[in-house]
């Protein structure tokens, strides 16, 4: 019997970046019986330790990626999601005024058409209906983040050209392509709110108050999943290195939560099914499962 679900590609830079992003959404879609594959660009060697009682640990610090990588197993266990490393090397967050340079052989350094001919080769094999990955602005200014937006914007099309990248495998055209905005200032805002009004403390105060002038993103989806948080915080927990029990991560009530925004939200940037009026709320909303038709091929990215 053919398979019957859809699937769902979603672009990330580092190992923890898709349990804090989109992870609630993707756990219900794998509960309904559709295919998710989370694609990490790097293998996030570059990370510090930001759990305090992880610090000094001997074990961990004697093969951080190799942690990092178990770590990514047990994540995508807790979301029911398929993973793939497309090999990159973490860029590191630079730091300092002024700036360091990247090191050489980095993920953010690496010619264009070198990370997009493997997306590309990943997108092929896949062959998602729908994908995901971070605004132009990387969701914040991590040269990683943005890179990975330039690799998956660039993939998107390149897949579909039969001319680009022959090597990779038969075209695809992904049908649609979301940036995820689920971590907004307006969920920040509507919790921060909710948290003062049943006299909380609420861990976004000072977060906020830096950020509130920021433009806002115009969500154009929004996925209900209140009841896959568990899933999301499960997998954040097995992020034991990047994740702090006891940070802001999990100190609103999850009751609080699911009252208050208990949705992901998505931009649409890129669509080959039309443009929907009003709020989606499914990101497979207009996808024919058997699959877009291909484009005239028009050349490899970079040619």
């Amino acid at each position: 019997m053919p398979d019957q679900s859809l699937r769902l590609m979603a672009v990330h830079a580092h190992p923890d970046d898709e349990s804090s992003k989109g992870a609630a959404t993707m756990a219900k879609y794998t509960s309904e019986g559709h295919r998710v594959r989370v694609v990490t660009c790097t293998g996030g060697e570059r990370g510090d330790i930001l759990n305090p009682r992880l610090e000094g640990d001997a074990e961990i610090l004697r093969d951080l990626p190799g942690y990092r990588r178990r770590e990514m197993a047990e994540a995508a266990r807790a979301l029911g999601i398929e993973h793939v490393w497309l090999g990159f090397v973490d860029s590191g967050l630079p730091e300092g005024d002024p700036l360091p340079p990247l090191p050489e052989g980095c993920f953010a350094l690496e010619p264009l058409e070198v990370p997009v001919g493997a997306l590309v080769r990943q997108i092929r094999e896949f062959q998602p209906h729908v994908m995901t990955c971070y605004d132009e602005n990387g969701g914040y200014p991590h040269p990683d983040h943005i890179m990975a937006h330039k690799v998956a914007v660039a993939a998107y099309e390149a897949a579909a050209d039969p001319d680009a990248y022959p090597e990779a495998g038969p075209a695809w055209a992904v049908q649609k392509l979301y940036y995820d905005i689920s971590f907004s200032l307006a969920r920040i805002e509507a919790v921060h709110t909710a948290m003062q009004e049943r006299g909380l403390s609420s861990p976004f105060e000072e977060w906020f108050e830096r950020r509130r002038d920021r433009p806002r993103r115009p969500a154009t989806a929004r996925v209900r999943c209140a009841e896959h948080f568990p899933a999301r915080d499960a997998a954040l927990r097995a992020h034991a290195t990047q994740i702090d029990p006891d940070g802001f991560f999990f100190q609103v009530p999850r009751d609080v939560e699911a009252e208050t925004w208990p949705y992901e939200e998505f931009e649409l940037a890129r669509s080959r099914v039309g443009t929907p009026e009003g709020l989606e709320d499914d990101l497979f909303a207009g996808v024919r499962p058997g699959g877009a038709e291909v484009p005239v091929g028009r050349g490899k990215v970079g040619s």
